[in-house]
């Protein structure tokens, strides 16, 4: 027998008594116990803060996306330990699989999006603003890492997944984490844990763990502070109403367990390959994970006609299920996660036992492969029936976190919409058409009462990632009784950890704050020529200020014959009456094309390619006649990481292309994208 310790200011610590005591879901064995009595919170806050905050805030979003993929990796090379766990919770190994290999997915993810913010400790957020006639004065924004802790309170269906999808968010931002997972599944979380902690790849104090009851932890939060509660919809509301976190504005994100819906198209009647992927998917949401999903189909809305087919098809799926000690390779569903979980699913069967039939499913017969379902905690698979989801409407409001849904009836489409809705606001909703004409209806008019929608059909079937998957770079959470909150999301995501603040000042300052070259900065002529310089040489402002071209007819000529545009403006002066063009205009590639022969400096040196344009615009016509000159400005610069040892050393810049008349008014704009090597080939 174990106890389980929780991870505190740095240190392994048991907690004072046992608040809960840990059994084997399978076989009903005592594990170990766990305690979090006694823990310094408040001395774990100010931890996480001195230590681990000012350590990841140092760090830019390159190098903690790099964090993040580092631990990924170990992470996965010591997943056989996590699997061994995990059957103690009573997952057969795709739901570990899910929990796993799932969670550490979320941190590859999330180690990706290092790429979409700039290689600074803080984000740069949007487009600079213009302030003043004269262009002195502007505005812009800028994300900060917030100064607090993010503190996860998890549910016990996913000790791994759910700590894993919201650390890899926070510390992307720079925040650090205090998490404190389910008191029941809770040794799971404390196996890995250990060994992050020991990898020493996280800065210290960047992750403590509390495991029991946790009573206490979010007592100390304030205005820096993020809580985040995934769990019953009840206990997220009265967290989230405590006096201190509203008198603070603490930033309170709820995922609640929802009452989510599946809803079959008319046009996929049985004999259709999208009725079977309907089937197929029900039967999955209902025996993974033993239905214990925060996102699990509970309401199955099918059209009135196909009730019974439904009922039949989905029986017959379920009769092929088995149930036992995943160890043995025959068994399709585990337990539940422990006897109390059982007792709980029951008490709320007996509720909507009250307004409607059990048509699939025994709570006492049914066969265990295995192991003793009395000792375990298993339960069969419980189908219901609603004849009248209008009236009977207990199943709108009482949710069974186990394997447990209902089938309902629907009329026409509006209908359909309406029943999906009066779960009162979901994490996710499917529906099952090939239609997309159905698809759209109900999409735009679900949308507002549900975090997410699949739309599954045998177009897409074979790829798709399921109803019961939330995906890192996508949103998941959702209104109303989903709890209203926001996880995961990609770059939205990682924003709920950033403070937004808009600075004011005069370009050349917010150049400096932001290290984006803004208008109006001061432009020092480059010298050498900006290609003559290696990455650490550029900084940002420096600019080339090109020779000029005049452009003449036989350009507009050549290039109209080199890229085959013989659009009427370019090339034929009789078409112009009626259009905003004076005379036959040069193409606005031909112009950028002539930018590029001003600025690039030809010879061989640290530039290693050009490999994209972005945000590029021709503001104003440019006639025969036309002077041309460009002011080439080092815009931004990305560092990048070498993929291997042989890799070249190298790092993005971005360059303005300021494409300009003999007036000084621009005439076109672009950023292009430039690899360029570094002086360091080791580093």
């Amino acid at each position: 027998m174990t106890t389980y310790q929780n991870y505190a200011k740095g240190e392994w610590v048991s907690g004072q008594g046992v608040e809960t005591e840990l059994f084997n879901a399978i076989t009903g064995e005592k594990i170990g116990e766990c305690s979090s009595v006694g823990l310094d919170y408040a001395g774990m806050m100010d931890y996480a803060k001195d230590k681990g905050g000012k350590a990841l805030r140092k760090m830019t979003f390159t190098q903690r996306g790099l964090m993040l993929k580092e631990l990924a990796l170990f992470l996965l090379k010591n997943k056989k330990k996590y699997y061994e766990v995990s059957a103690w919770t009573g997952a057969t190994r795709i739901d570990s699989w899910i929990d796993i290999e799932g969670g550490i997915g979320n941190l590859f993810a999330n180690a990706s999006l290092r790429r979409q913010f700039p290689d600074l400790p803080y984000h740069v957020d949007g487009s600079a603003v213009p302030l003043s006639k004269g262009g002195s004065f502007i505005g812009h924004h800028i994300m900060v890492p917030k100064h607090g802790v993010a503190i996860h309170i998890n549910a016990f269906n996913f000790p791994i997944w759910g700590m894993l999808e919201k650390i890899a968010v926070n510390l992307l931002a720079g925040v650090p984490a205090i998490v404190k997972p389910s008191e029941f599944t809770c040794y799971l979380t404390e196996v890995m844990v250990r060994d992050i902690i020991d990898s020493k790849i996280l800065p210290e104090g960047a992750l403590q763990l509390v495991v029991g009851l946790g009573r206490g932890v979010i007592d100390h939060v304030g205005s820096t502070d993020t809580v985040t509660f995934t769990g019953s919809a009840a206990t997220g509301k009265k967290l989230k109403a405590l006096p201190h976190i509203v008198e603070n504005s603490v930033s309170f994100n709820l995922e609640a367990d929802s009452l989510n819906a599946a809803i079959l198209g008319k046009d996929a009647v049985p004999g259709t390959q999208d009725f079977d992927i309907f089937i197929k998917e029900i039967q999955r949401e209902i025996t993974v994970k033993a239905g214990q999903k925060c996102t699990a189909v509970r309401r199955i809305v099918v059209p009135d006609n196909l009730v019974e087919d439904v009922q039949k098809a989905l029986s017959s799926r379920l009769d092929k299920n088995t149930i036992g000690d995943p160890s043995d390779p025959s068994v399709r569903m585990g337990s539940l996660a422990t006897k109390l979980q059982v007792e709980r699913v029951k008490e709320n069967i007996e509720l909507l036992k009250k307004e409607q039939s059990i048509v699939y499913g025994d709570l006492d017969n049914f066969e265990v492969i295995g192991a003793d379902k009395d000792k375990g905690a298993f339960m069969s698979p419980i189908v219901f029936l609603n004849d009248d989801p209008h009236k009977k409407t207990a199943v709108h409001d009482v949710e069974c976190f186990g394997p447990v849904s209902t089938i309902m009836p629907y009329k026409d489409l509006e209908d359909a919409v309406k029943i999906a809705n009066m779960g009162k606001g979901s994490l996710v909703s499917t529906i099952v058409t090939s239609d997309d004409e159905i698809a759209t209806e109900f999409v735009v008019e679900a949308a507002t009462m549900h975090g997410r929608i699949h739309v599954l059909n045998e177009r897409c079937a074979k790829e798709s990632t399921g109803h019961g998957s939330p995906m890192p770079l996508l949103t998941h959470g959702g209104p109303g009784r989903a709890g209203g909150g926001e996880e995961m999301g990609g770059v939205r995501g990682v924003k709920h950890y950033l403070q937004r603040t808009a600075i004011q000042g005069h370009p050349q300052t917010i150049t400096q704050i932001t290290q984006q070259f803004q208008y109006g900065a001061d432009q020092p002529e480059a010298n050498p020529h900006v290609f003559r310089q290696h990455f650490e040489e550029l900084n940002v402002g420096d600019t080339v200020f090109t020779h000029k071209h005049t452009v003449t007819e036989a350009d507009i000529v050549n290039f109209a014959n080199v890229s085959g545009d013989n659009f009427y403006a370019h090339v034929d002066d009789t078409s112009l009456e009626g259009t905003m063009f004076e005379q036959r205009v040069a193409h606005g590639y031909f112009v950028l094309s002539k930018a590029a022969g001003l600025f690039v400096d030809p010879k061989k040196g640290p530039v290693l390619l050009n490999y994209g344009i972005d945000e590029c615009r021709f503001t104003k016509p440019v006639y025969v006649g036309t002077t041309l000159g460009v002011r080439f400005t080092v815009k931004e610069k990305i560092d990048q990481e070498k993929k291997n040892d042989a890799d070249v050393a190298k790092g993005i810049v971005k360059f303005l292309v300021d494409m300009y008349d003999e007036t000084g008014e621009t005439v076109g704009i672009a950023t292009i994208l430039t690899m360029v090597k570094k002086l360091d080939q080791s580093s």
